[in-house]
């Protein structure tokens, strides 16, 4: 039997493409997924394994659309919404995403500065030098190298596999675990699930994705290493996800020790897992933190930008593309500085941020799907008949699960009092 050697060029076209899907899906996995998943293990074991795989599903569905429009249309998501709806609707969406980001952006800078209290690194240290490091590769780097510094990031996120690894989990149960569906009406479970679920497709995604697509100029002819750098993504950002829930349901769950957040989870693996398992997982989340807070206010600053029509991109400069770094430099500093203001609302913001997604989420994945469907637009390359019923039932499930979210987040003693 004739083994076919590798496609040395189909192998570069698709390293010359690769970037966009695999960052945006890992960046999925920041400083509040990663404490929603190690909560999910410490407290519930392997039995919310199986969600992800209707997890990995929807990311791939709507990742794809998002990348399909950036790559036939070559106009960014702000723009096309802008451009088919108008200003007006253009101009709400965008104040919305712009307070739930910058809540998301807090939250991310609150991460690193508990990751590197791990290692004994106050807060007044780690968060402003932290702010000027993600300042400086935006303003000062190119897209290619900026691009290239991500992927690396990217990377990191397999301390969490090592340390699921060090962890000795049953195998065969978390395999069992992970396709064997299980229904719990404890209100701590469904609120968890619902987190999972709820929270894996935020709308920042969907705005950086495309913007990053349009921003490296991949034409229709390489389409298809684009969705092969999203599927791949997806994929990747989930098993990492599962490496997280196994990482603390073999450790902590098995002995009965209750976490509030990732910082918790790194510090109690010490002793069960051993002392190289807390560091890799605090390693993880300080990554995770920072790459975080590098993306989401680029993302708000491309989506602002593109939106009003304004100049954005990150190998123009202040000169060129004004607003684009003047919101970028002000997200950073505003959201640095509210980690470090001891009286500051944190858990507030966080709460606006995440009711802020949940009232976003629908309109973005409707519009989406509006779009993607418009022939004028995408030609040959709309959805198909079949493509359609999975990404509207996606985007009907996502749409429920976030307003239960929303609503569970508002109201959180909502469950004891329907006797969950």
């Amino acid at each position: 039997m004739r083994f076919r050697r590798p496609d040395k060029k189909k192998i570069l076209a698709f390293l010359a493409v690769l970037g966009p899907g695999i960052i945006t899906a890992s960046v999925d996995n920041d400083a509040g997924g990663i404490a929603t998943y190690s909560i999910a293990g410490a407290h519930f074991g392997y039995a919310l394994l199986w969600t992800l795989i209707p997890i990995t599903v929807a990311l791939i569905v709507v990742q794809e659309m998002v990348a399909r429009m950036g790559v036939v249309t070559g106009k960014t998501l702000a723009d096309l919404i802008r451009e088919k709806f108008g200003v007006r609707p253009t101009f709400f969406l965008l104040t919305a995403l712009l307070v739930a980001n910058f809540g998301n952006i807090v939250a991310e800078f609150a991460g690193w500065a508990a990751a590197l209290e791990i290692f004994g690194i106050s807060k007044y240290v780690s968060v402003p030098i932290g702010a000027v490091a993600v300042w400086f590769l935006v303003v000062k780097g190119t897209y290619r190298v900026v691009e290239k510094i991500f992927l690396i990031a990217s990377t990191v996120y397999f301390t969490y596999a090592v340390s699921a690894w060090l962890g000795h989990p049953p195998w065969g149960k978390v395999a069992r675990e992970l396709v064997t569906p299980h229904l719990d009406v404890d209100g701590a479970y469904v609120t968890l699930l619902i987190g999972m679920v709820g929270t894996t497709i935020a709308p920042w995604m969907q705005f950086y994705l495309q913007s990053a697509v349009v921003e490296k100029n991949i034409q229709v002819e390489d389409y298809r290493y684009e969705r092969a750098d999203v599927v791949m993504g997806c994929i990747v950002t989930d098993v990492v996800a599962l490496s997280i829930i196994v990482a603390c349901g073999a450790t902590l769950f098995a002995a009965g020790v209750r976490i509030e957040d990732a910082k918790d989870a790194a510090l109690a693996l010490s002793p069960l897992a051993g002392k190289y398992a807390s560091i890799l997982f605090a390693i993880g989340l300080a990554n995770a933190s920072l790459f975080a807070a590098s993306i989401l206010p680029l993302s708000t600053a491309y989506s602002l930008c593109e939106g009003m029509g304004w100049e954005s991109g990150i190998d123009k400069d202040f000169r060129t593309a004004p607003h684009f770094f003047w919101l970028y430099t002000g997200l950073i500093v505003t959201g640095a500085t509210f980690v470090l203001y001891p009286k500051a609302p944190l858990i507030l913001i966080m709460y606006l941020s995440q009711v802020a997604n949940g009232i976003l989420l629908p309109f973005v994945l409707i519009f989406m799907l509006k779009l993607i469907n418009d022939r004028t637009l995408m030609g040959d390359y709309v959805n198909s008949r079949g493509l359609n019923g999975v990404a509207w039932a996606t985007t009907a499930v996502m749409i429920v699960l976030t307003a239960i979210l929303v609503i569970l987040t508002l109201f959180p003693g909502l469950p004891v009092l329907l006797g969950l």
